[in-house]
């Protein structure tokens, strides 16, 4: 008896382009602006590689296109094909006009805007023919679905062939205004803190439980302003709302803030840099990722001190 003879798939190989974009934009009309064509078109090939896979890679819903199981396994096998291309292209690049290419790092809000924008100036410079997409979040970007190429965090996060290092830490201090001292003066211990306008974030809607700083000093009772947005706090605090525990990188930019118990509260988080294991071989992921380690260790005083 003969085994029955398995069909063979056969697909667009060109459909894999479509299928990673949607994988990293997670809608039809980022796909369209990444690759320059009609979003209906995206939305074409990706029912054609479905069709002929015979299988459903996206689960479709209101927050956009988000990989089933099927999905994923396809991705791993796409993130290999994608690893040996460049690796191609990079040597072409590297015997010719040099490192070429966009990198996107992920980070949040404020290390990204208050710290890491003004300072990768220095980087474009250096390396004028690499491109730096630089996105923040208040959430988890995710490295293994191709949300970005590097990610710089509080937490390590967890994934999928992730290479995770700690390359440095930061400080957070408590700070308010010369107003607010004025109208409310300040603490002398932790027990007087709890009895001050505190501003913190938004209890529940902090998805990254790394930036419950100010819970580790205190009892955090409801004050009279909150916010999901690190910046606002800052700015909130910089109008004599209450006292705010910033990150030393945050509290740089406000020369008019004052530090709080310095000698008594100090809070740290460590600092991780993290890429896919896929794109370690790449020559600008490499290239952004010594310049992240050598900007942060040399950072170190300033990333600490009140």
């Amino acid at each position: 008896m003969t085994s029955p003879i398995k069909k063979r798939v056969s697909f667009n190989w060109n459909d894999l382009v479509f299928f990673i974009e949607v994988c990293r934009q997670k809608s039809l009309a980022g796909a369209s602006r990444r690759l320059g064509v009609d979003h209906s078109t995206v939305g074409r090939r990706i029912r054609e590689l479905e069709d002929s896979l015979d299988t459903k890679l996206f689960d479709r819903s209101g927050t956009g296109y988000h990989l089933t199981e099927s999905g994923l396994r396809l991705l791993d096998k796409v993130e290999k094909m994608e690893g040996i291309a460049q690796q191609i292209g990079q040597g072409a690049e590297e015997s010719g006009q040099g490192i070429v290419g966009t990198v996107r790092i992920a980070t949040m809000e404020a290390i990204g805007s208050l710290y890491l924008a003004p300072r990768l100036a220095q980087f474009a410079q250096q390396n004028p023919d690499i491109r730096i997409e630089l996105v923040t979040a208040a959430s988890w970007i995710s490295l293994s679905r191709r949300e970005a190429d590097i990610l710089i965090s509080f937490p390590p996060p967890k994934g999928r062939r992730l290479q995770i290092e700690k390359i440095g830490q930061f400080s957070l201090y408590l700070y308010s205004s010369e107003q607010y001292r004025e109208n409310f003066g300040h603490p002398s211990s932790v027990k007087e803190l709890t009895e001050h306008n505190l501003i913190d974030y938004v209890d529940d809607l902090v998805q990254i439980d790394a930036v419950r700083w100010l819970g580790e000093v205190c009892r955090v009772p409801e004050g009279p302003f909150k916010s999901s947005s690190l910046i606002a706090q800052l700015t909130a605090t910089q109008a004599g709302v209450g006292i705010c525990m910033l990150p030393s990188f945050v509290a740089h930019h406000a020369k008019d803030l004052i530090p709080v118990m310095r000698d008594e509260v100090q809070v740290t988080r460590d600092i991780w840099l993290t890429a896919h294991e896929d794109h370690l071989h790449n020559a600008r992921i490499r290239r952004v990722m010594q310049f992240l380690r050598a900007l942060i260790s040399k950072d170190q005083d300033t990333l600490n001190l009140p």
